[in-house]
């Protein structure tokens, strides 16, 4: 007990000096897993807007797919980027593994489809109620997907932040493309796992904490947005 007592006076040191160390690595998990969060909605909302209001051959399957894949495993998923970027894979000569842009694209490719499939349903929704209008004004489907997307941004809002929380908690993939190196693609997750089996309490402590702070902070941001926009716009 009193082992955690010091551990966790340790851990609050360390944040409350915005330790060095600590800060690295925290810049680095947000850079990296917001960055695949944006990349991951640039492509997941579009493609969710067209399954929800496009007709065309395969559109089930892909919806399937699409539900299905929101659970892919992270090391399965870590294990192909590695394959792809490695020195025998077709895209060893970017010299990209053991980077933060190989964390960059494990992550994107893990949260596209929670993001899309989110994304779907919100446009769904949607289009169920606005159909007859947007049809009256002689949109295209493509049209009307992307104002479907504009006019649900903010209860899209939830599907970002879900893809983010799935990037930032993940440990497999980035670690096996990443290589955990410290100053180079040590992130939150991974430094955790590190310190904990190391006895290093205190750092994985204040790591733990301030993921935790990070995830409450913007999903309350979120959710005040929503709030001051059906306040706003009803």
């Amino acid at each position: 007990m009193h082992e955690l007592a010091t551990s966790l006076t340790l851990a609050g040191d360390l944040i409350a000096a915005a330790d060095g160390r600590l800060a690295a690595i925290v810049w680095l998990s947000l850079k990296v897993s917001l960055t695949a969060t944006l990349i991951a909605c640039l492509i997941g909302m579009p493609l969710g807007a067209l399954l929800a209001v496009g007709r065309f051959t395969g559109r089930r399957v892909l919806i399937v797919l699409t539900n299905g894949l929101m659970g892919l495993p992270p090391v399965v998923v870590g294990l192909l980027v590695y394959l792809l970027l490695s020195r025998a894979g077709p895209l060893g000569q970017c010299g990209l593994l053991f980077s933060p842009t190989a964390m960059v694209i494990a992550q994107t490719i893990l949260i596209v489809p929670i993001v899309a499939a989110l994304a779907r349903q919100v446009v769904a929704d949607a289009w169920t109620e606005y159909r007859e209008q947007l049809r009256s004004l002689g949109a295209s489907r493509t049209r009307a997907a992307m104002t479907l997307l504009w006019d649900g941004r903010f209860s899209l809002t939830t599907a970002g932040l879900a893809g983010f929380g799935r990037a930032v908690a993940e440990v497999g993939a980035v670690m096996i493309v990443g290589g955990n190196i410290d100053g180079v693609t040590r992130v939150m997750t991974t430094t955790i796992a590190l310190e904990t089996s190391k006895g290093d309490l205190p750092l994985a402590l204040a790591l733990g904490a301030i993921l935790i702070a990070v995830v409450l902070a913007l999903n309350t941001a979120a959710f005040l947005l929503r709030q001051w926009a059906e306040r706003r716009w009803g």
